[in-house]
């Protein structure tokens, strides 16, 4: 059977050396944020996800989702009850704004709480993820009204919320919906369509559920142009904020998914569903992105919690597991073999895992930060740098964040040999809910895309020019601490090779866009490697300080420095290969017509 323990101390290393939450103490919600209140938060937020969530993990995938007859749908066993825990002990309202009800707790530390939520249960946490952008969007767009009869009330937790973008014939290409919303006398909207991919769509964790469909209104633009963005509530609610009557919007189906079984992905039917305008009409998808934004942050963190938790089953299995003997002889002649620690190959899958889910973990928290400072950092300029980091990354985090986080998943699964391929162990498990990060939301390849055609550019590539910099300024520091220079000296050429690669892009891209499509992913992966090795070189910096300082475990500082050393020998070399790969362009790719890929 799989375990789980919430990596509280890598947590509170990263907040506290990485994050320096402790420099922001004067700005709004950062005061609530002293170091016992988020040690509060980390221990206890621990303590439930391991004790309420992690139990029915294994027993929620394997039991999923029930649709009846009457289009409802019912979670699997004890979900309901955890899910009045989950609400009941405030972690609902964790991260969420104060006037709405919530704790107004950093962005930064909720992220922590969220990342311990996925790797106890993935898809338990999706329920409240999906709500939490559905909030962001109706405070960003929505009308006083709407914010005052939604917002409370999905705080609380007491409603859930979705978004609703995909159609049968349209993913990414939004501009080709069909769901209708024609005006009715009364100011609302009646929506028709289908919906399908809803995650959370139908379920029976809350008392009502607040969907935001995108929809084209009568004579709108057949593009993405057409698009407006609507509430439509599974109850509609009365004046006073009561339930009124059932709304026009059933769970057709259930999608029969490789994993998540336990979150309810559902084809949705709207049938002159009530629904009212948020925003303007025609700039749904401005108002959609703000979701679509928050989300793909979360699955980039669904990508670090999978892999931790696949991670450390695969550590604890190489413990206890004996198989032949190490290459320079027996580590332990009394036993009839040795551990899998011995070998060479594990211990390469091992500090891939240790090394990846450490530092995304300091990426994803660092990053979350920046979201806290877009909003409140005390200058312009501090939140414009904010917000243009925040932009530039984002596809990075879900696209790189999710590959490596899948790659870490098999690799743990191959640590167990065959046992890894049997469901009671539950490696197979995390594998198969690893694997759709990598493609809601915005598949890895359209990420990539997003990264090289419209955020390199961005405000006249302010933003890639400020981590261009932000990384410089940290090598030129760590190089004059020999504990560190090493480290320094691999980051600084890596980071050469992100900005040769860009450059490349400059001077190729205009000659034949479909150079910048053939090296999208390549590019992806290569500023990923940068940008998790800035956060391991601002690690390695710290636990040489503090080692140097003698505070701190020695033996934590110590497995950071040789895995921060790992790193830069075994991971940030990688930056030279996907810089050549960028500069093969997109001659090869693009020239064999399509009826040559078959060889039959």
């Amino acid at each position: 059977m799989p375990q789980y323990t919430p990596p509280v101390r890598d947590t509170r290393f990263v907040l506290e050396h990485v994050v320096g939450l402790d420099r922001y103490n004067n700005l709004p919600g950062f005061d609530a944020a002293s170091p016992d209140v988020v040690d509060a938060v980390l221990e206890e937020g621990g303590k439930f996800v391991a004790e309420v969530l992690f139990p029915l993990n294994l027993s929620g995938d394997q039991q999923g989702c029930t649709r009846h007859e009457d289009g409802s749908v019912t979670t699997p066993d004890g979900f309901k009850e955890a899910y009045k825990q989950y609400v009941e002990s405030g972690w609902a309202t964790l991260g969420n704004q104060p006037e709405y009800g919530g704790q107004g707790m950093p962005h930064v530390v909720s992220t922590a709480f969220q990342e311990y939520m996925i790797s106890s249960n993935m898809a338990f946490a999706m329920y409240p993820g999906l709500t939490h952008g559905a909030i962001a969007a109706l405070i960003a767009k929505g009308s006083n009204a709407q914010k005052a009869m939604y917002v409370p009330k999905m705080v609380s937790g007491e409603w859930g919320g979705t978004m609703n973008l995909t159609e049968p014939q349209c993913g990414t290409d939004l501009g080709l919906i069909r769901t209708k919303a024609e005006p009715q006398a009364d100011g609302s909207y009646a929506i028709t369509g289908t919906k399908i991919f809803i995650s959370s769509g139908e379920h029976d964790l809350t008392e009502n559920i607040i969907h935001l469909v995108l929809a084209k209104t009568p004579g709108a633009p057949d593009s993405s142009k057409g698009i407006s963005l609507f509430v439509v509530p599974k109850f509609l609610v009365n004046e006073d904020g009561s339930l009124g009557a059932r709304n026009g919007v059933t769970c057709g189906s259930i999608e029969h998914k490789m994993g998540i079984h336990a979150n309810s992905t559902c084809v949705m039917n709207y049938d002159s569903a009530t629904g009212w305008l948020v925003g303007e009409e025609m700039k749904g998808l401005a108002a959609m992105f703000i979701m679509m934004n928050a989300a793909r942050l979360g699955v980039g963190l669904q990508g670090l919690g999978v892999a931790e938790v696949a991670y450390q089953n695969a550590v604890q299995y190489a413990q206890d597991r004996r198989q032949g003997r190490a290459l320079t002889g027996p580590k332990e002649p009394q036993e009839k073999a040795d551990t899998l620690f011995v070998h060479p190959d594990i211990r390469r899958m091992l500090m891939e895992g240790k090394s990846l889910t450490e530092g995304l973990r300091a990426l994803i928290l660092w990053t979350a930060l920046q979201a806290d400072l877009e909003h409140h950092a005390e200058t312009e300029e501090e939140r414009q740098l904010a917000g243009d980091i925040i932009s530039l990354l984002t596809p990075v985090i879900k696209g790189y964040g999710t590959d490596m986080g899948y790659a870490i998943a098999t690799n743990a699964q191959q640590v167990y040999g065959g046992h890894g391929y049997i469901a009671e162990w539950g490696m197979e498990q995390y594998v198969r809910d690893a694997r759709i990060a990598m493609i809601y939301e915005g598949t890895n390849g359209v990420q990539a895309m997003d990264l090289v055609g419209r955020k390199l550019a961005q405000n006249g590539g302010r933003g890639i020019q400020a981590f261009f910099k932000l990384a410089a300024d940290d090598v030129a520091a760590a190089k004059a601490d020999p504990a560190t220079a090493v480290f320094a000296d691999a980051l600084e050429k890596a980071n050469g090779q992100l900005q040769a690669a860009t450059m490349w892009f400059m001077a190729n891209g205009m000659k034949n866009p479909e150079n910048v499509g053939a090296g999208a992913v390549s590019y992806m992966h290569l500023m990923g490697i940068v940008a998790v090795g800035v956060m391991w070189l601002r690690m390695a910096v710290a636990a040489a300080k503090l080692k140097a300082a003698g505070e701190g475990e020695t033996a934590f500082l110590d497995a950071k420095l040789v895995t921060a050393r790992f790193y830069a020998e075994r991971i940030l070399p990688d930056a030279g290969a996907l810089r050549r790969k960028i500069e093969g362009g997109a001659e090869s790719l693009m020239a064999l017509p399509p009826e040559m890929f078959m060889a039959a």
